[in-house]
């Protein structure tokens, strides 16, 4: 039916039972389920995602069969429908069985994903009560349920387990009671605090938060133009400002008149490029530097006013010839894509023993080659979304996604015209990031709103602006020769790679110098060579993303151990074992591993691994081939150089304790993490975890803790925690060794709350022990005091009638140190598995008109993802971690890739040395060999 008919405007009366209670709603009978159930009737707990029925954030259950609310039209729902959406299902203190299990089994990591999941558990669980593992996996598949953090193999023991405790077959713990007085939280797989509101909805996300600002809030919508380069002519707003509802159309002059440059700046200082580092302006108003720049932000009083009136502001461009690669920017006819400055802006060297090249000469085995790791986006399912506004102290205040709170601060001022002591930053609770948030998104075009309106602002990015606008990780280009002697020892290594970062360089320093840190670093190479150049194109910027810089550094080093392995003629898993780092070596920046976990690894892992190719020769046919393939990865634990982090400890009224830091949660599990590391500093006090109370992430109320970033706030915050708890109970310690209560440190004149910091520090060659510290021109330092290390081994099965390859197994034996809460670190490994089968087989972004959804940028769905995932934990303690932890959420992605085309090569002999490898690239490199 037609929502208007002249001026009038049609609308239909429904009653409906939602979760129980009958229900009268009035709307349009074009509006979306979603729309009613989030906007009218304001269930938030149903989650706003795709809005194309991607990705199933929006289950809910209507009449007995499970529905995406985002694609299902009112005028399709029947009277008296009975709807369920996950408010029905249970409440934190009262759970239902299946939100019980996602608990137990540490299913939920951010959380934006869980009620969707739990509502299509429910439908299958009503009709099937004894569903095998893959019935429970083809009915989330066929319901487009998505998940980027897990890796899904926790979400089926959660639906498991439900239908064995509704069968009547399996007991509830009570997780309130299943800790005993006394006992720690620390090693445990105790839950999340977070988990019991997010299982059951009441977790409230951006866009959640965003329908609960005051009635004055107003809407933005970023006028996105869609070239990759070109000039900007003339800007019009007049149309738009005449559109109903508009209150204001900000552009960059509206900046310039508030005293802001316009221009965003990064994490590096413009001291180590040849620009000045403000490449990136917030609003454009002279060129467009990449498909979806943005010239203008609609205010308007409604989400919908604001959209409407975007599509009216008009951009006069003349296009320009775009860089869309390195190879593209470095000829020698391109045109420098910021003028004055070379497209290749930034170079770093590492330069370790005896020159690489010469040695390289000398050797008998001997190995070159090119390869390339693609651009591969984040596809995080909650859009990127926040809101502004001035708070009662004078403060611009945003809250958004973003995972590094001060910095965001800092990295705005000069280009709003702020000082960053004015500019306050919340982290709403954020559905994933991994890393894209380190980057300034959305924050800077709300600012410049919020001081040119007065007003509060709300800004939701749409899917296909999200996907297609947001930064993504760097496509490197990379060029490796790698020698070993007769004996098979490996002696040097020569590297040469281009990163291609995109018209913005923030980031770029800062990943270009993995390629010195990480490159021939688990073989302990005494001879590298090695420089990286970073690279202006038109392509998408980029931003940090899960284990930055290792994943491409990876890719070229361990396809070209395998191939020197060969040229040796030996096994690659025996190879890696004779080179692999042992006491007395180095990594490529001269300074020694904290452990050296990696000829263990490999014991472990033998007899898997002669298992796995006995398996795959006996089960290969003559159309399916199957293999195994092997990969070392590396990643650090701290940010490169001097790193601290600080948190504050308060005594409470009632004798409990409150922590204040800024661990950014982005699904990694901040809150257990701090939980649990306080609950062990704190056990002299000998508090309950609810006890312990959290209050995250806010700049005007927490201490600056740094980044959520470089897996390094279990070790730095940790650290941090722990002081301020050993200072609190210092201070409340009594003579007899007893504690002081809150009344007696107030009485006594005492302060109740102190002051927890850490500065990052290491041992140098002397075995002294100093702060860390970054990398010299010759890529030489002490960058890193922790590290986490893995060992992959991936079984694919490639059909070499079509290329498809399917991974059925992969195994990852991990060190990353001792563990705090092991459902965590579990999550964090299946997850990064998952992203790395991905980013092997299925991701890519490389056409931002093309790559505007999850299905075209090679979304990995359960389908996807085998559900044979086999974690190993070694532990070895960290002398500079607490109690002996490390990081752990990047090492998962650092290497599973390579051992996936590794295992291609040993299925079917052909290397994929350009990613993804997907069935067509696979066939053709099978068509070639033939020939």
């Amino acid at each position: 039916m037609d929502s208007s008919v002249g001026n009038k405007v049609v609308l239909k009366s429904y009653l409906l039972n939602i979760n129980g209670n009958q229900t009268r709603v009035v709307c349009k009978a074009d509006d979306t389920l979603l729309t009613v159930i989030r906007n009218h009737l304001k269930l938030t707990g149903t989650k706003r995602g795709c809005e194309c029925g991607q990705c199933g954030v929006c289950n809910v259950i209507v009449n007995g069969k499970v529905m995406r609310a985002c694609i299902v039209r009112m005028k399709s729902i029947p009277e008296h429908a009975d709807i369920m959406t996950v408010e029905g299902l249970g409440t934190p203190d009262h759970l239902h069985a299946i939100q019980w299990a996602f608990i137990a089994n540490n299913a939920i990591q951010c959380g934006f994903c869980t009620p969707g999941f739990v509502m299509a558990a429910k439908g299958l669980l009503d009709t099937n009560l004894n569903p095998t593992r893959e019935d429970v996996r083809d009915w989330l598949q066929k319901h487009w349920c998505a998940c980027r953090c897990t890796g899904y193999k926790q979400i089926v023991n959660a639906v498991m387990d439900a239908a064995a405790v509704l069968r009547g077959e399996k007991e509830r713990e009570d997780f309130g009671r299943a800790l005993k007085p006394g006992e720690l939280i620390w090693g445990t797989n105790y839950p999340r605090p977070s988990d019991k509101f997010k299982v059951t909805g009441t977790w409230d996300f951006g866009d959640d938060a965003g329908m609960k600002l005051p009635p004055n809030t107003l809407y933005a919508a970023l006028v996105h133009v869609d070239v990759n380069h070109a000039e900007i002519l003339s800007l019009d707003i007049k149309e738009a400002e005449r559109m109903p509802g508009v209150v204001k159309v900000v552009t960059a002059d509206d900046i310039y008149a508030f005293g802001g440059t316009n221009k965003l700046f990064g994490a590096q200082h413009p001291s180590v490029i040849s620009g000045n580092g403000w490449e990136r302006p917030i609003l454009c108003d002279k060129k467009i530097f990449m498909w979806g720049d943005v010239t203008a932000v609609v205010c308007a009083e409604s989400y919908e006013q604001a959209e409407a009136a975007a599509l009216k502001v008009r951009v006069e461009l003349k296009e320009l010839p775009a860089l869309m690669d390195v190879e593209d920017a470095l000829a020698p006819d391109a045109p420098s894509i910021h003028e004055g400055v070379s497209n290749v802006y930034l170079e770093r060297r590492v330069r370790k023993g005896k020159d690489a090249a010469e040695v390289l000469d000398s050797l008998p085995h001997v190995v070159e080659d090119v390869f390339y790791l693609q651009r591969q986006p984040h596809l995080t399912l909650e859009n990127d979304v926040g809101f502004g506004y001035w708070d009662e102290d004078g403060n611009l205040t945003i809250q958004s996604k973003h995972i590094s709170i001060y910095r965001a601060a800092s990295f705005l001022a000069r280009g709003i015209g702020i000082p960053s002591s004015k500019i306050r930053i919340i982290q709403n609770h954020t559905g994933a990031s991994f890393g894209y948030k380190l980057g300034l998104t959305c924050e800077g075009y709300i600012a410049a709103a919020v001081i040119a309106t007065g007003r509060p602002v709300f800004c939701r990015y749409d899917t296909k602006h999200h996907v297609t606008y947001t930064p993504k990780r760097a496509p490197f280009l990379m060029k490796v020769a790698l020698g070993a002697d007769e004996e098979g020892r490996i002696r040097a290594i020569d590297h040469k790679s281009w990163v291609d970062h995109g018209p913005y360089s923030e980031f770029a320093p800062g990943l270009v110098v993995k390629l010195c840190h990480y490159m021939g670093a688990l073989y302990g190479v005494e001879n590298v060579n090695g420089v990286g150049y970073a690279v202006y194109t038109n392509q998408k910027w980029n931003t940090a993303f899960r284990a930055w810089g290792a994943p491409q550094v990876h890719i070229a080093q361990e396809i070209a151990v395998d191939m020197l392995a060969e040229k040796v003629g030996m096994d690659p898993l025996e190879f890696r074992y004779l080179n692999a780092i042992r006491p007395g070596g180095t990594f490529p920046h001269g300074h020694a591993p904290d452990v050296y976990p990696l000829p263990k690894m490999v014991e472990i892992l033998r007899p898997r691994y002669q298992e796995a190719l006995k398996r795959a020769k006996e089960e290969s046919t003559e159309t399916l081939r199957k293999g195994v393939g092997v990969a070392f990865g590396v990643y650090n634990s701290n940010v490169d150089g001097g790193d601290t982090a600080n948190c504050d400890v308060e005594l409470m009224p009632d004798g409990g304790v409150m922590i204040y830091n800024t661990w950014e949660d982005h699904g990694q599990g901040a809150d257990i993490g701090t939980l649990g590391t306080a609950h062990r500093a704190l056990v002299p006090l000998g508090l309950q975890p609810d006890r312990i109370r959290l209050f995250l992430n806010d700049t005007y109320r927490c201490p600056n803790s740094g980044p959520a970033a470089a897996s390094r706030c279990q070790v730095m915050v940790g650290q941090a925690i722990i002081d301020g708890c050993n200072k609190l109970m210092d201070a409340m310690r009594r003579p007899d060794g007893t504690f002081r209560t809150y009344d007696e440190m107030v009485g006594e004149g005492l302060p109740v709350i102190y002051h927890g910091t850490y500065e990052c520090v290491t041992r140098n060659v002397d075995g002294e022990i100093v702060p860390v510290k970054g990398i010299d021109e010759n890529g030489q330092g002490m960058p890193y005091a922790c590290y986490m290390y893995g060992l992959f081994m991936a079984e694919v099965d490639v059909d070499v009638t079509t290329g498809k390859t399917w991974v059925s197994k992969m195994t990852l034996i991990d060190d990353v140190g001792v563990i705090n809460n092991y459902g965590v670190v579990d999550g964090q490994m299946y997850g990064g598995l998952a992203q790395g089968i991905g980013l092997a087989l299925y991701e890519d972004f490389e056409d931002p008109a093309r790559y505007n959804n999850l299905v075209t940028c090679g979304f990995p769905y359960i389908k996807s993802i085998t559900d044979d995932m086999e974690l190993i934990h070694m532990e070895t303690p960290r002398e500079f971690g607490p109690w002996g932890a490390s990081g752990a959420g990047e090492l998962p992605l650092t290497a599973p890739h390579p051992a996936i085309i590794n295992a291609i090569y040993n299925a079917v002999g052909v290397r994929v040395k350009r990613l993804p490898a997907k069935p067509e690239k696979i066939k053709a490199l099978l068509r070639e060999k033939q020939q």
